[in-house]
């Protein structure tokens, strides 16, 4: 039995292919370990979204190239982002590395592994169309009691600073059935958290089905026994239609909660970007939402140092988010990525400046979210419980406005037992930037 050690790099998008690679070597023939030196199958599931992200996915792989010299390692293989982008380019600059497999072509791996084994070097880059042919099930590696759902791949966008279509190819949903039967396997292996992911959900059905069908979907999701919450990630704000809306408003399995990437609110900026919407038509998505959903929780991100951007339209940034009072919020600093029309653009922003613009933007959201917290006091919510702190003899949970790994948390006590993955209803008895404290009811 080949023992196999995984690592996952980047988002929760590329989290769910790797539970696919990992689902499927379950044969019988292969072995999960966690320890390096005694893997003999080493999978690094790349992310190349940006540069700290290539950066971060080659140190990895410069990492595990020691067990190959020094371990039990015979197949050290490269998946995902970065290898889409660079194929080749890795083998010829690192002779560790045995195969590499690009984004569509993960349902290769037992037979890559063969081939390494076999003693060739592997490249693999299927076509950006379509699905990897995955047979058997993912393995959860959440925890169980939360999952990512992947209901589309790829994006036909094409925004002037992001580089994901030329390695994840163009939008493609995945068929509805193959979701709601994916979703009832989760719910059946103990998943009471549904988080909707894709590069955007809110165009969900559009190639298939000639319309948006995300309502559709939600409402078959929420059929499903077992399943509590739904939460929504990736939603464009110009993709946000009515029928989503009152399908958020009327299940009560759909949490209040939206994540709305909109990346900065200057018209002259979001042009360039080649974005899609305006500020004033930014201001009117999140009004309407937060009329048709008054408790929502709104999650945003920007993007500070644009080509060209300057002080003023900083400046406008920080009052609009000063105005707008989103209840989440995450700033990265411009990228410049090789092949988009933005790293070509005149006026790029020194590094500096990008850096302490994001950092202004963040000292400001810290304040907001403290103000927005303040005002959680004395409330009594639902809280999903995710583990126990046994220094601190607290427990760790999440409301309704928290995603995992990206929002904040409430920290509580209990005197009886309680298991990750069971609901409990709190009230709100103290605050900080991000986090709440409460007691339990």
């Amino acid at each position: 039995m080949r023992k196999v050690l995984f690592v996952s790099l980047g988002c929760d998008k590329n989290l769910v292919d790797s539970e696919y690679m990992l689902g499927s070597l379950a044969d019988g023939q292969y072995e999960i370990t966690q320890d390096e030196s005694e893997a003999e199958v080493i999978v690094i599931n790349t992310c190349s979204f940006i540069h700290d992200a290539r950066d971060e996915s080659v140190q990895n792989i410069l990492e595990m190239t020691q067990y190959k010299d020094e371990g039990s390692c015979r197949a050290l293989i490269v998946a995902g982002c970065l290898a889409q982008s660079y194929g080749q380019d890795i083998l010829d600059e690192l002779p560790q590395v045995d195969a590499v497999i690009g984004t569509n072509s993960y349902g290769h791996l037992p037979e890559v592994i063969d081939r390494v084994y076999n003693g060739e070097r592997v490249v693999i880059k299927d076509g950006l169309k379509g699905f990897p042919d995955i047979s058997g099930k993912r393995v959860l590696t959440t925890g169980g009691h939360y999952e990512y759902l992947k209901i589309a791949e790829g994006c036909d966008k094409h925004c002037s600073y992001c580089a994901i279509p030329q390695f994840r190819g163009g939008y493609r949903s995945v068929p509805m059935e193959t979701l709601v039967k994916e979703a009832e396997y989760l719910a059946e292996n103990g998943v009471v958290e549904l988080i909707l992911v894709a590069q955007e959900t809110t165009l969900y059905g559009v190639d298939l089905y000639g319309e948006k069908m995300l309502h559709v979907l939600l409402k078959k999701l929420c059929e499903i026994d077992g399943i509590h919450w739904i939460r929504l990630l990736y939603c464009y704000p110009e993709e946000i239609y009515p029928e989503l809306i009152d399908t958020m408003r009327a299940e009560k399995k759909i949490c209040d909660y939206i994540d709305m990437p909109i990346q900065h609110c200057s018209d002259d900026i979001l042009k360039r970007m080649r974005r899609r919407t305006k500020k004033d038509e930014l201001i009117g998505i999140v009004d309407t939402l937060r009329n048709r959903i008054p408790d929502i929780a709104i999650r945003t991100t920007l993007i500070s140092g644009f080509p060209g951007e300057t002080a003023e339209q900083h400046g406008e940034l920080m009052d609009f988010v000063r105005t707008m009072r989103f209840g989440r919020l995450g700033v990265f600093a411009y990228s410049r990525e090789d092949g988009t029309p933005a790293a070509a653009m005149d006026s790029q922003v020194d590094e500096e400046v990008k850096a302490e613009r994001r950092d202004d933007i963040m000292t400001l959201q810290q304040e907001i979210s403290a103000g927005n917290n303040e005002k959680m006091l004395g409330k009594e919510l639902e809280v999903f419980v995710e583990g126990y702190i046994p220094d601190d003899n607290v427990y760790i949970g999440r409301t309704y406005a928290d995603a995992p790994g990206i929002d904040g948390y409430i920290f509580f006590e209990s005197e009886r037992q309680l298991e990750s993955g069971v609901f409990v209803n709190c009230r709100v008895t103290d605050f900080s930037e991000y986090d709440l404290y409460g007691e339990i009811i």
